[in-house]
């Protein structure tokens, strides 16, 4: 390491607060989230977003992520982490811009990227390790293209580490959970509801090694895929819910949806687009048509079955190890669906139901958030993992550092 990345560690160790900046795209591949969060303390002690934006693709661009996801070349896949690269730096800029912050008093950035494959171990590939072809996971937008961009080091590839030494690789948001959300007399669940949707249980007076986390299956990402499906384009996701609002749930579809092996498998377990992407909608979208359910109809039994699959994880896998659950805090663009709210009030009428945000943390921000003090922790030479949510072998620092000079 060169003098001048020493002196850059060194000051970043010693300062009480620090300027960070977390980078998401989710697996609904809308755009980027940037954060800009004031850091204070090592562990660390408290978290303050200080400003939050998010930069939408380019309609090409998005389009060509989503078919990377699926198939693709090398070449476009070569060419499409560098434009990612540009976006994700301009992004960072903007949250700056938008704080009105100067660009030189941010310390680090925290980029998870944009993931194009999530293939988690399972108990086989476990047994194979050293074999390529059984799992392995891939983010992009290049570090290098955001750190020379913007002039700031930059952690990313956050979630290889874990994987390697056995774990799922995901989620890694509980341990932000468990340093923000945790609570000496509550059990409390917080549940993301972005493309996928995950949720981390956090029993009351919880160390870490008590954390469960686990992804409950498709989000929004189902949800998006038929608006856009019968908008031809013009939508993009379900705003307010009205589409599921003029729908029918169409219990029989439903039924079948549930019956999909993910839900019944126990935790540790992560999922993606992988299982529940554009092929597994064309699954959907034929059975709804033979059934002769309306475009709203389709819609509201989508939002039924994330209800539903968020449900039966809490009721299968979170109560028998808790009893009960006193709060259930949203995040994620989920939490702006109040159609998706109602259906997930109705199938847990026992639990209280709140944003995140009645907790300081934006709904909308959480995990661009969550990767800005996941970056600060690899820094501080401290785990960004909980092995009892990815399953991995030990806790790890994770991710590796970009430097810009």
């Amino acid at each position: 390491m060169s003098p001048k990345a020493w002196r850059w560690l060194e000051s970043y160790a010693k300062a009480k607060e620090r300027l960070v900046i977390g980078l998401i795209s989710g697996t609904s591949a809308d755009g980027v989230d940037a954060a800009l969060v004031k850091i204070v303390g090592k562990e660390p002690k408290r978290v303050e977003t200080i400003a939050f934006i998010t930069k939408p693709y380019p309609a090409e661009i998005r389009e060509a992520v989503l078919r990377i996801s699926q198939d693709g070349d090398v070449e476009t896949l070569c060419w499409l982490n560098f434009t990612l690269g540009e976006i994700f730096a301009d992004a960072a800029l903007e949250v700056v811009k938008f704080a009105g912050a100067k660009l030189k008093s941010v310390s680090l950035i925290g980029s998870h990227g944009q993931t194009v494959r999530h293939l988690p171990p399972t108990s086989s590939s476990r047994a194979s390790r050293h074999s390529p072809l059984q799992f392995g996971t891939l983010q992009i937008a290049s570090p290098a293209v955001i750190a020379f961009r913007t002039g700031i080091p930059v952690v990313s590839d956050f979630r290889s580490k874990d994987m390697a030494a056995g774990g799922q690789g995901a989620p890694l948001v509980p341990l932000v959970d468990w340093l923000l959300l945790k609570h000496n007399r509550k059990n409390r669940v917080a549940l993301n509801i972005g493309g996928i949707a995950n949720l981390t249980v956090l029993p009351a007076g919880a160390k870490a090694s008590d954390v469960i986390a686990f992804d409950t299956g498709p989000g929004n990402m189902l949800i998006d895929g038929a608006v856009r499906h019968f908008s031809g384009g013009k939508e993009n996701f379900d705003r307010d819910g009205n589409w599921a609002k003029k729908g029918k749930v169409d219990e029989i579809l439903l039924r079948w949806l549930m019956s999909h092996p993910f839900f019944c498998q126990p935790p540790p377990k992560s999922t993606g687009r992988e299982m529940f992407g554009e092929s597994f909608l064309q699954q959907v979208l034929k059975r709804a048509k033979r059934r002769n359910l309306t475009a709203c109809d389709v819609v509201a039994t989508l939002t039924a079955l994330t209800a539903s699959s968020i449900a039966n994880a809490i009721e299968s896998f979170v109560l028998p190890k808790v009893g009960k659950v006193d709060e259930l805090i949203v995040s994620g663009g989920g939490a702006n669906n109040p159609a998706l709210m109602a259906m997930l009030q109705e199938r847990l009428p026992e639990i209280p139901i709140c944003r995140s945000d009645e907790f300081g943390i934006n709904a909308d921000a959480k995990e661009a958030v969550a990767f800005a003090i996941l970056a600060h922790r690899t820094v501080m030479g401290l785990s960004g993992n909980l092995p009892s949510a990815t399953g991995a072998e030990m806790p790890l620092i994770l991710g590796s550092v970009t430097l810009p000079f």
